[in-house]
């Protein structure tokens, strides 16, 4: 098998291509290189043969014709897209013009060189997308399969965007497609911008920690591991023209996330005052959605699936790899945007 990775070289992509990578099989990473990309996130597989990269923009109809031909995949997942919510709300623009012109233009390219390999019908198309696109729960329920779009952000909007156009040409084309929508992910290489890092090198820095209004809108956290691990189940497993939801199993508010964590860097790397007398209540974010849950019933019973790690697990393994880290997330530090707030409208 030959799959070819969109966003390898981005938080969960990366983790995707070494999984498969470890998994024996062969890897075409196809990375734009933005800001929020680093190739040291795949070093660890650069010189192994099975890997290939090749930097180009899922914009560009071009390049990905001649990668398509080149390399014949047989099967994409399609990870590439801007991601951050903050960054929709100033400049919604780039959310389009990836998300949603370049899921087509990688689909356009991908339906090409199917339909000249005659069609195969073990040939998969997995579009990642997020649990976002459902909008927002109250204080109870949770997302299923079923559950109408519903996005409130110009990035979820996109994402839904996208995932609408995935379902057309597997509907109009018949093109082999499988999607999956996740829950909030964490762990090593996350981009130092989202809250997770933010925390924890705030922290560090002996900086304001910030939490969004009181800290009380609550996620599903998934750890990114477990999460590569369900998207390439579902790309070996998952029924053809399929949705699966793929969720942590783990909720938390967001001020008990940021508490959590706090306690970890207590015992890790004491400081002359508890962490948690850092945390600094800031103004809230146009339209923040109050509650995401996923139903993973689905993932369950068809494909055997669950999380392997707790919260508590991944929150202390997440916090130690940053620790012991610093290499990886310092020159980060200075890409445009991160440690600036972002998306107030």
């Amino acid at each position: 098998m030959t799959l070819l990775i969109t966003g390898g070289a981005g938080f969960i992509g990366s983790a995707v291509v070494r999984l498969a990578i470890a998994r024996g099989q062969r890897v075409v990473n196809v990375d734009a290189l933005t800001y929020a990309a680093c190739l040291e996130n795949v070093a660890s597989v650069a010189d192994n043969p099975l890997y290939h990269f090749e930097q180009a923009d899922i914009r560009d109809a071009e390049a990905m014709t001649r990668i398509f031909a080149a390399y014949r995949p047989t099967a994409v997942m399609h990870l590439a897209a801007e991601s951050h919510v903050d960054r929709s709300i100033d400049g919604p623009g780039a959310f389009i013009e990836t998300n949603v012109n370049g899921t087509y233009t990688l689909l356009q390219a991908a339906r090409a060189q199917w339909e000249a390999q005659g069609r195969p019908a073990d040939f998969r198309f997995h579009h990642i997308s997020t649990d976002e696109v459902y909008g927002t729960l109250g204080d109870t329920g949770q997302f299923t399969e079923d559950t109408p779009y519903a996005p409130n952000s110009p990035y979820s909007a996109s994402k839904a965007a996208s995932d609408h156009l995935v379902r057309a040409w597997h509907e109009t084309y018949g093109l082999p497609v499988v999607l999956t929508n996740c829950s909030n992910n964490y762990g090593p290489y996350h981009f130092p911008e989202k809250l997770i890092p933010v925390v924890i090198l705030n922290a560090l820095a002996g900086q304001p920690i910030p939490v969004y209004g009181q800290g009380l809108n609550v996620r599903d956290w998934l750890y990114v591991e477990d999460h590569a691990d369900a998207l390439l189940t579902v790309l070996a497993r998952g029924q053809n023209g399929r949705s699966y939801n793929i969720g942590g199993e783990n909720e938390a508010r967001n001020i008990d996330l940021v508490r959590m964590i706090c306690a970890i860097l207590d015992r890790l790397r004491p400081a002359d005052r508890p962490y948690d007398s850092l945390i600094s209540y800031v103004q809230d974010r146009p339209g923040h959605d109050l509650r995401y849950a996923i139903d993973p019933a689905r993932i369950r019973a068809e494909l055997g699936w669950r999380p392997s790690v707790t919260l508590e697990q991944g929150l202390e393994k997440t916090v130690q790899w940053y620790l012991e880290n610093e290499a990886w997330w310092r020159p980060l530090q200075a890409r445009a945007g991160v440690g600036t707030r972002l998306g107030t409208g």
